[in-house]
Protein backbone atom coordinates (compact mmCIF):
# COMPACT_ATOMS: atom_id res chain seq x y z
CA UNK A 1 0.00 0.00 0.00
CA UNK A 2 1.50 3.27 -1.09
CA UNK A 3 1.86 6.18 1.26
CA UNK A 4 2.93 9.79 1.04
CA UNK A 5 5.16 11.90 3.21
CA UNK A 6 3.51 14.03 5.85
CA UNK A 7 3.46 17.78 5.52
CA UNK A 8 3.05 20.05 8.53
CA UNK A 9 1.54 23.47 7.99
CA UNK A 10 1.60 26.15 10.66
CA UNK A 11 -0.71 29.12 10.19
CA UNK A 12 -0.31 31.90 12.75
CA UNK A 13 -3.54 33.76 13.25
CA UNK A 14 -4.77 35.88 16.16
CA UNK A 15 -2.27 34.40 18.58
CA UNK A 16 -2.93 30.76 17.77
CA UNK A 17 -1.96 28.32 15.08
CA UNK A 18 -3.51 25.56 13.01
CA UNK A 19 -1.22 22.61 12.44
CA UNK A 20 -2.03 19.91 9.93
CA UNK A 21 -0.57 16.56 9.02
CA UNK A 22 -1.81 15.19 5.71
CA UNK A 23 -1.33 11.64 4.53
CA UNK A 24 -3.96 10.37 2.15
CA UNK A 25 -2.73 6.81 1.86
CA UNK A 26 -4.79 4.91 -0.69
CA UNK A 27 -6.50 1.87 0.79
CA UNK A 28 -7.32 0.30 -2.57
CA UNK A 29 -4.75 -1.81 -4.39
CA UNK A 30 -4.55 -2.83 -8.04
CA UNK A 31 -4.92 -6.42 -6.83
CA UNK A 32 -8.26 -5.60 -5.19
CA UNK A 33 -9.54 -3.99 -8.39
CA UNK A 34 -8.51 -7.03 -10.44
CA UNK A 35 -10.23 -9.43 -8.03
CA UNK A 36 -13.44 -7.39 -7.99
CA UNK A 37 -13.51 -7.22 -11.79
CA UNK A 38 -13.06 -11.00 -12.22
CA UNK A 39 -15.74 -11.74 -9.62
CA UNK A 40 -18.15 -9.34 -11.32
CA UNK A 41 -17.70 -11.04 -14.72
CA UNK A 42 -18.33 -14.46 -13.16
CA UNK A 43 -21.43 -13.47 -11.21
CA UNK A 44 -23.00 -11.38 -13.98
CA UNK A 45 -22.51 -14.18 -16.50
CA UNK A 46 -23.94 -16.95 -14.36
CA UNK A 47 -26.82 -14.81 -13.13
CA UNK A 48 -28.43 -15.16 -16.58
CA UNK A 49 -28.01 -18.95 -16.43
CA UNK A 50 -29.77 -19.06 -13.05
CA UNK A 51 -32.63 -16.89 -14.24
CA UNK A 52 -33.25 -19.22 -17.20
CA UNK A 53 -32.81 -22.30 -15.00
CA UNK A 54 -35.15 -20.96 -12.35
CA UNK A 55 -37.87 -20.13 -14.87
CA UNK A 56 -37.60 -23.54 -16.58
CA UNK A 57 -37.53 -25.57 -13.35
CA UNK A 58 -39.96 -23.37 -11.40
CA UNK A 59 -37.49 -23.22 -8.48
CA UNK A 60 -37.76 -20.22 -6.15
CA UNK A 61 -34.39 -21.16 -4.65
CA UNK A 62 -32.72 -20.70 -8.03
CA UNK A 63 -34.57 -17.46 -8.76
CA UNK A 64 -33.68 -16.17 -5.30
CA UNK A 65 -30.04 -17.01 -5.90
CA UNK A 66 -30.24 -15.32 -9.31
CA UNK A 67 -31.65 -12.22 -7.62
CA UNK A 68 -28.81 -12.30 -5.15
CA UNK A 69 -26.29 -12.68 -7.97
CA UNK A 70 -27.86 -9.68 -9.69
CA UNK A 71 -27.33 -7.79 -6.45
CA UNK A 72 -23.74 -9.08 -6.45
CA UNK A 73 -23.08 -7.88 -9.98
CA UNK A 74 -24.54 -4.49 -9.14
CA UNK A 75 -22.56 -4.16 -5.90
CA UNK A 76 -19.32 -5.34 -7.49
CA UNK A 77 -19.81 -2.77 -10.23
CA UNK A 78 -20.35 -0.11 -7.56
CA UNK A 79 -17.20 -1.28 -5.81
CA UNK A 80 -15.21 -0.88 -9.03
CA UNK A 81 -16.57 2.63 -9.51
CA UNK A 82 -15.74 3.37 -5.88
CA UNK A 83 -12.16 2.16 -6.36
CA UNK A 84 -11.65 4.41 -9.37
CA UNK A 85 -13.36 7.36 -7.65
CA UNK A 86 -11.24 6.88 -4.53
CA UNK A 87 -8.13 7.13 -6.68
CA UNK A 88 -9.07 10.58 -8.00
CA UNK A 89 -7.06 13.50 -6.69
CA UNK A 90 -8.67 16.04 -4.34
CA UNK A 91 -10.09 19.16 -5.98
CA UNK A 92 -11.46 22.53 -4.86
CA UNK A 93 -14.93 21.06 -4.26
CA UNK A 94 -13.76 17.89 -2.45
CA UNK A 95 -10.53 18.64 -0.63
CA UNK A 96 -10.42 15.13 0.87
CA UNK A 97 -10.80 13.57 -2.56
CA UNK A 98 -13.28 10.78 -3.25
CA UNK A 99 -12.24 8.08 -0.77
CA UNK A 100 -15.55 8.36 1.11
CA UNK A 101 -17.34 7.21 -2.09
CA UNK A 102 -16.22 3.67 -1.18
CA UNK A 103 -18.23 3.84 2.03
CA UNK A 104 -21.26 5.24 0.22
CA UNK A 105 -21.07 2.38 -2.31
CA UNK A 106 -20.88 -0.14 0.54
CA UNK A 107 -24.00 1.40 2.11
CA UNK A 108 -25.88 1.02 -1.20
CA UNK A 109 -24.65 -2.60 -1.37
CA UNK A 110 -26.17 -3.25 2.04
CA UNK A 111 -29.48 -1.73 0.96
CA UNK A 112 -29.63 -3.96 -2.13
CA UNK A 113 -28.97 -7.02 0.03
CA UNK A 114 -31.78 -5.96 2.34
CA UNK A 115 -34.18 -5.56 -0.60
CA UNK A 116 -33.27 -8.99 -2.00
CA UNK A 117 -33.85 -10.65 1.38
CA UNK A 118 -37.30 -9.05 1.73
CA UNK A 119 -38.23 -10.13 -1.81
CA UNK A 120 -37.24 -13.74 -1.08
CA UNK A 121 -39.31 -13.82 2.12
CA UNK A 122 -42.39 -12.48 0.33
CA UNK A 123 -42.02 -14.89 -2.61
CA UNK A 124 -41.47 -17.85 -0.25
CA UNK A 125 -44.64 -17.07 1.72
CA UNK A 126 -46.59 -16.94 -1.54
CA UNK A 127 -45.17 -20.34 -2.52
CA UNK A 128 -46.44 -21.87 0.72
CA UNK A 129 -49.98 -20.68 -0.02
CA UNK A 130 -49.80 -21.32 -3.77
CA UNK A 131 -47.47 -24.31 -4.42
CA UNK A 132 -45.98 -24.80 -7.88
CA UNK A 133 -44.40 -27.83 -9.53
CA UNK A 134 -40.59 -27.88 -9.47
CA UNK A 135 -38.41 -29.80 -11.97
CA UNK A 136 -35.72 -31.22 -9.69
CA UNK A 137 -33.36 -32.39 -12.47
CA UNK A 138 -32.70 -29.02 -14.20
CA UNK A 139 -32.73 -27.35 -10.81
CA UNK A 140 -29.91 -29.58 -9.53
CA UNK A 141 -27.74 -29.11 -12.63
CA UNK A 142 -27.95 -25.30 -12.45
CA UNK A 143 -27.45 -25.30 -8.67
CA UNK A 144 -24.28 -27.41 -8.92
CA UNK A 145 -22.89 -25.14 -11.66
CA UNK A 146 -23.75 -22.14 -9.49
CA UNK A 147 -21.91 -23.66 -6.55
CA UNK A 148 -18.77 -24.12 -8.66
CA UNK A 149 -18.92 -20.56 -9.99
CA UNK A 150 -19.39 -19.15 -6.49
CA UNK A 151 -16.48 -21.20 -5.15
CA UNK A 152 -14.24 -19.71 -7.83
CA UNK A 153 -15.48 -16.18 -7.03
CA UNK A 154 -14.97 -16.79 -3.30
CA UNK A 155 -11.40 -17.95 -3.93
CA UNK A 156 -10.70 -14.82 -6.00
CA UNK A 157 -12.05 -12.40 -3.38
CA UNK A 158 -10.80 -14.21 -0.27
CA UNK A 159 -7.18 -13.59 -1.22
CA UNK A 160 -7.70 -9.81 -1.33
CA UNK A 161 -7.49 -7.03 1.23
CA UNK A 162 -9.87 -8.11 3.99
CA UNK A 163 -9.84 -4.68 5.62
CA UNK A 164 -11.34 -2.99 2.56
CA UNK A 165 -15.04 -2.38 3.16
CA UNK A 166 -16.17 -3.00 -0.41
CA UNK A 167 -14.07 -6.15 -0.79
CA UNK A 168 -15.54 -7.46 2.47
CA UNK A 169 -19.02 -6.59 1.24
CA UNK A 170 -18.42 -8.42 -2.04
CA UNK A 171 -17.11 -11.44 -0.14
CA UNK A 172 -20.24 -11.52 2.03
CA UNK A 173 -22.37 -11.40 -1.12
CA UNK A 174 -20.54 -14.41 -2.56
CA UNK A 175 -20.86 -16.33 0.73
CA UNK A 176 -24.59 -15.72 0.54
CA UNK A 177 -24.56 -17.04 -3.03
CA UNK A 178 -22.65 -20.14 -1.93
CA UNK A 179 -25.27 -20.86 0.72
CA UNK A 180 -28.00 -20.22 -1.83
CA UNK A 181 -26.48 -22.75 -4.22
CA UNK A 182 -26.17 -25.33 -1.44
CA UNK A 183 -29.79 -24.72 -0.46
CA UNK A 184 -30.90 -25.21 -4.06
CA UNK A 185 -28.96 -28.49 -4.32
CA UNK A 186 -30.48 -29.79 -1.07
CA UNK A 187 -33.95 -28.75 -2.17
CA UNK A 188 -33.56 -30.48 -5.55
CA UNK A 189 -32.42 -33.71 -3.86
CA UNK A 190 -35.35 -33.67 -1.43
CA UNK A 191 -37.85 -32.99 -4.23
CA UNK A 192 -36.28 -35.67 -6.41
CA UNK A 193 -36.46 -38.29 -3.63
CA UNK A 194 -39.70 -37.36 -1.87
CA UNK A 195 -41.63 -34.97 -4.12
CA UNK A 196 -42.03 -32.56 -1.19
CA UNK A 197 -41.95 -29.13 -2.93
CA UNK A 198 -42.31 -26.90 0.18
CA UNK A 199 -38.60 -27.55 0.82
CA UNK A 200 -37.83 -25.08 -2.00
CA UNK A 201 -39.37 -21.94 -0.42
CA UNK A 202 -38.37 -23.17 3.05
CA UNK A 203 -34.67 -23.23 2.21
CA UNK A 204 -35.07 -19.97 0.30
CA UNK A 205 -36.23 -18.33 3.54
CA UNK A 206 -33.19 -19.72 5.36
CA UNK A 207 -30.92 -18.23 2.70
CA UNK A 208 -32.80 -14.93 2.99
CA UNK A 209 -32.16 -14.85 6.75
CA UNK A 210 -28.43 -15.24 6.14
CA UNK A 211 -28.52 -12.52 3.49
CA UNK A 212 -30.34 -10.26 5.96
CA UNK A 213 -27.60 -10.81 8.54
CA UNK A 214 -24.93 -9.88 5.98
CA UNK A 215 -26.90 -6.77 4.99
CA UNK A 216 -27.16 -5.66 8.62
CA UNK A 217 -23.39 -5.88 9.10
CA UNK A 218 -22.57 -3.94 5.94
CA UNK A 219 -25.21 -1.27 6.63
CA UNK A 220 -24.11 -0.90 10.24
CA UNK A 221 -20.43 -0.45 9.49
CA UNK A 222 -20.87 1.86 6.51
CA UNK A 223 -23.54 3.97 8.26
CA UNK A 224 -21.24 4.32 11.27
CA UNK A 225 -18.52 5.75 9.02
CA UNK A 226 -20.94 8.02 7.13
CA UNK A 227 -22.15 9.38 10.50
CA UNK A 228 -18.54 10.27 11.39
CA UNK A 229 -18.40 7.56 14.05
CA UNK A 230 -15.15 6.68 15.80
CA UNK A 231 -13.29 4.12 13.63
CA UNK A 232 -13.20 0.52 14.86
CA UNK A 233 -10.32 -0.25 17.20
CA UNK A 234 -9.81 3.43 18.11
CA UNK A 235 -10.14 4.29 21.82
CA UNK A 236 -10.70 8.04 21.99
CA UNK A 237 -10.23 8.02 25.77
CA UNK A 238 -6.71 6.61 25.36
CA UNK A 239 -5.90 9.14 22.65
CA UNK A 240 -7.08 11.99 24.87
CA UNK A 241 -4.93 10.83 27.77
CA UNK A 242 -1.92 10.30 25.50
CA UNK A 243 -2.22 13.89 24.21
CA UNK A 244 -2.46 15.18 27.79
CA UNK A 245 0.71 13.24 28.60
CA UNK A 246 2.65 15.03 25.84
CA UNK A 247 5.26 17.26 27.46
CA UNK A 248 4.13 20.89 27.42
CA UNK A 249 0.39 20.20 27.09
CA UNK A 250 -1.64 21.70 29.96
CA UNK A 251 -5.15 20.70 28.78
CA UNK A 252 -7.17 19.98 25.66
CA UNK A 253 -10.72 20.33 24.37
CA UNK A 254 -12.83 19.84 21.23
CA UNK A 255 -11.29 16.47 20.38
CA UNK A 256 -12.93 14.59 17.51
CA UNK A 257 -11.97 11.29 15.86
CA UNK A 258 -13.64 10.03 12.69
CA UNK A 259 -12.63 8.48 9.38
CA UNK A 260 -12.83 8.97 5.63
CA UNK A 261 -12.97 5.17 5.51
CA UNK A 262 -12.73 2.62 8.34
CA UNK A 263 -9.02 2.27 7.50
CA UNK A 264 -8.22 6.01 7.50
CA UNK A 265 -8.79 7.64 10.93
CA UNK A 266 -8.72 11.43 11.23
CA UNK A 267 -8.35 13.56 14.35
CA UNK A 268 -8.77 17.19 15.34
CA UNK A 269 -8.21 18.74 18.77
CA UNK A 270 -7.36 21.99 20.57
CA UNK A 271 -4.23 21.74 22.74
CA UNK A 272 -3.62 24.31 25.46
CA UNK A 273 0.11 24.70 26.13
CA UNK A 274 1.90 26.17 29.13
CA UNK A 275 4.04 28.62 27.17
CA UNK A 276 4.35 29.83 23.55
CA UNK A 277 7.95 28.62 23.67
CA UNK A 278 6.67 25.02 23.80
CA UNK A 279 4.73 25.36 20.52
CA UNK A 280 7.04 23.59 18.05
CA UNK A 281 8.11 20.88 20.51
CA UNK A 282 4.50 20.06 21.43
CA UNK A 283 3.49 19.83 17.77
CA UNK A 284 6.39 17.53 16.92
CA UNK A 285 5.84 15.23 19.91
CA UNK A 286 2.05 15.10 19.50
CA UNK A 287 2.15 14.15 15.81
CA UNK A 288 4.85 11.54 16.35
CA UNK A 289 2.84 9.97 19.18
CA UNK A 290 -0.43 9.90 17.19
CA UNK A 291 1.26 8.23 14.23
CA UNK A 292 3.31 5.68 16.15
CA UNK A 293 0.82 4.70 18.85
CA UNK A 294 -2.53 5.04 17.11
CA UNK A 295 -1.78 4.93 13.39
CA UNK A 296 -3.39 8.34 12.86
CA UNK A 297 -1.67 9.78 9.80
CA UNK A 298 -3.94 12.79 9.34
CA UNK A 299 -4.39 15.10 12.33
CA UNK A 300 -5.29 18.75 12.77
CA UNK A 301 -4.06 20.18 16.07
CA UNK A 302 -4.84 23.76 17.08
CA UNK A 303 -2.44 25.05 19.71
CA UNK A 304 -3.55 27.74 22.18
CA UNK A 305 -1.75 29.50 24.99
CA UNK A 306 -4.76 29.88 27.27
CA UNK A 307 -8.09 28.11 27.82
CA UNK A 308 -10.96 29.03 25.49
CA UNK A 309 -8.82 31.36 23.37
CA UNK A 310 -10.78 30.47 20.24
CA UNK A 311 -14.09 29.47 21.80
CA UNK A 312 -15.53 26.07 20.98
CA UNK A 313 -16.76 23.64 23.60
CA UNK A 314 -13.90 24.39 25.97
CA UNK A 315 -16.17 24.43 29.00
CA UNK A 316 -16.99 20.82 28.25
CA UNK A 317 -13.40 19.74 27.89
CA UNK A 318 -13.97 16.44 29.64
CA UNK A 319 -16.69 15.42 27.20
CA UNK A 320 -15.49 13.17 24.39
CA UNK A 321 -16.95 13.68 20.90
CA UNK A 322 -16.72 11.00 18.26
Amino acid sequence: MASHDHAHHDHAEDGHSHDHSHDHAPTVTADSVKRIRLAMILTAGFMLVEVVGGLISGSLALLADAGHMFSDSFSLGLALVAFYMGDKAPDKLRTFGYQRFQVLAAFVNGLTLLAIAVWIFIAAIQRFTQPVDVLAGPMMVVAILGLLVNLVAFKILHGGDRENLNLRGALLHVIGDLLGSVAAIVASVVIMLTGWTPIDPLLSMLAAALILRAAWKILGRSAHTLLEGTPEGVDIGQIRQALLDVEGVKSLHDIHVWGLTPQDPLLSAHLVIESPAFHDGVIERAYAMLQSRFGIQHATLQVETRDCLTGGECNQGMIVHS
